[in-house]
């Protein structure tokens, strides 16, 4: 609630006519307030939706550089920014918007650092939204199932600019790649799909298994205090990504379940 138009209207009202001033000034000040919250409230609403906007642009843009690095966008690629643009709610306009978006990362004139530098002033105080886009770009180069030299020379390239040291970066890769993996197996398996799957899971967490159980614990409750979509929600985490979220703490609690079962 704002009050400071009633405190100046009030004190500046009683220095010309005293208590009538004071009550003139006060009621002044009151609509003063009034119209000032609602016009903050509107350029807030604004430039939120602006933030949001800017945020999906440079994300499938980014996301179409990388798609047309290795010469040619494969099929999978397509899928992988059309599955993101349903998950995420994209309609009308601003489905038409994030297509057009991906078909401007394509081109050759696209310039990366740019939108790197638009990024870092969306997501200004945001660590969650940057490490989300730079988790969303590495499934988006491994969408094929391949890492390109190119993509991965992008994804280095996107770490530089948002101050992410490349050997963070490479962990960051192996993790959520380990993750996809992880994600995509399910029923039965056979003994080598198992081993694989706890190799996995071993990676998701950025454990191994000399890792003490209390240090994996620990692990485990600072991805998912990254990660759970609660916390993400206080934070402010735009709707449309809390698919993301979710899936990202299930895949966490999943490797966490599994690592501990084998241990038992």
């Amino acid at each position: 609630m704002r009050i400071w138009g009633r405190v100046f209207g009030t004190l500046l009202g009683f220095l010309v006519g005293r208590i009538i001033g004071a009550a003139v000034g006060f009621y002044l000040g009151y609509k003063f307030d009034q119209g000032l919250g609602g016009d903050f409230s509107a350029f807030n609403q604004q430039n939120e939706t602006q933030r949001q906007n800017d945020f999906f642009y440079v994300t499938f843009s980014v996301m179409g550089h990388i798609a047309k690095a290795s010469g040619q966008v494969s099929a999978d690629e397509i899928a992988f920014a059309s599955g993101h643009m349903n998950r995420w709610g994209l309609t009308g306009d601003a489905r038409q918007a994030a297509q057009n978006a991906f078909g401007d990362g394509k081109q050759p004139h696209f310039n990366l650092q740019e939108q790197m530098k638009t990024l870092k002033r969306v997501c200004f105080g945001r660590q969650d939204l940057l490490q989300m886009f730079v988790e969303i770009q590495i499934q988006a180069a491994f969408a094929d199932d391949d890492l390109h030299p190119k993509e991965r020379e992008i994804l280095h390239g996107i770490g530089a600019a948002l101050g992410i040291p490349a050997r963070h970066l490479d962990f960051m890769l192996d993790r959520i790649i380990a993750g996809e993996h992880f994600h995509q197996q399910g029923g039965q398996q056979s003994p080598a799909q198992q081993k694989q799957r706890l190799e996995d899971a071993y990676k998701i967490l950025g454990v191994t298994p000399q890792t003490s159980a209390r240090d994996v614990k620990k692990a485990y409750r600072k991805l998912m205090a990254q990660h759970h979509p609660d916390k993400l929600i206080a934070k402010g985490l735009p709707p449309q990504l809390m698919e993301d979220a979710k899936q990202k703490a299930q895949d966490i609690q999943a490797a966490y379940e599994l690592i501990s079962k084998q241990a038992a």
